[in-house]
């Protein structure tokens, strides 16, 4: 392991075009669960609460567990020492953007400027007509939140199931890996598409990818240049500190 922190700490001072890729297994330590496995929340929830046609059909009670678990208990969720140090990455010029599945807002809550959100975000609310708020200007008390514009129902601005992935993050996504020489991936397992694209292509276009996960994943023997296993919160900080 020493020797594997010693060569990621030299290819991310030599490399000009470092992005992150970030899955469920980052925001663990801050306590939200992944969606899949064993402890995972579709253990305990329905996901058809997520699929485009149930929720326009059933908005109160899609809405009822959306709070519970997007507001109520992800609402709680602080950013750990894996989001801090790739905020501090940013600011440091070592990392140009962040490509993130995950829909918590916890890189934006550490400070990260350049994050493309794949699956959106749940901060924002939006309505049918495209009309977007701040979530934390609605009662969620009261449900559904109705469009104070068009009076339609609104969503939280993150993929449903049955719709498509925002045109700008995606966009922005694929150009990351087109420029990438490094790839950090970090908490993802790479069984979700189109997402888990980004590293393969990058690793394509000659990026090298270091991946950061406490156990071994998809990407582990296809695509991983350097194997760091562990928690993300101190391989990120025990990085930093040989940065420095």
């Amino acid at each position: 392991m020493n020797e594997d922190l010693n060569r990621v700490v030299s290819l991310l001072k030599e490399s000009n075009y470092t992005v992150a890729f970030t899955g469920a297994g980052i925001s663990v330590e801050s306590g939200i669960p992944p969606f899949r496995g064993a402890d995972g929340l579709w253990s305990k929830y329905n996901p058809e609460i997520l699929e485009l046609s149930y929720f326009y059909h059933n908005p109160a009670k899609s809405w009822k567990v959306i709070k519970e678990i997007f507001y109520d208990f992800f609402g709680e969720a602080k950013p750990n020492k894996a989001h801090l140090a790739l905020a501090e990455l940013e600011k440091r010029k070592i990392l140009k953007s962040i490509v993130t599945q995950n829909i918590d807002n916890l890189h934006f809550d550490a400070g990260s400027d350049e994050v493309y959100e794949f699956h959106g975000n749940s901060r924002m609310l939006i309505c049918e007509e495209n009309h977007r708020f701040e979530a934390n200007r609605f009662d969620l008390n009261n449900l559904p939140p109705m469009c104070p514009k068009c009076g339609k129902l609104l969503k939280p601005d993150f993929i449903f199931f049955g719709e498509g992935i925002p045109e700008l993050a995606y966009r922005k996504t694929f150009e990351a890996a087109q420029k990438a020489q490094v790839v950090l991936v970090i908490g993802s397992t790479g069984e979700v598409y189109p997402a888990a694209n980004m590293p393969r292509e990058a690793k394509a276009n000659g990026a090298t990818i270091i991946e950061i996960n406490p156990e071994k994943t998809l990407f582990s023997n296809s695509i991983t240049d350097v194997f760091l296993q562990g928690k993300a919160s101190e391989i990120m900080d025990e990085i930093l500190i040989r940065l420095n």
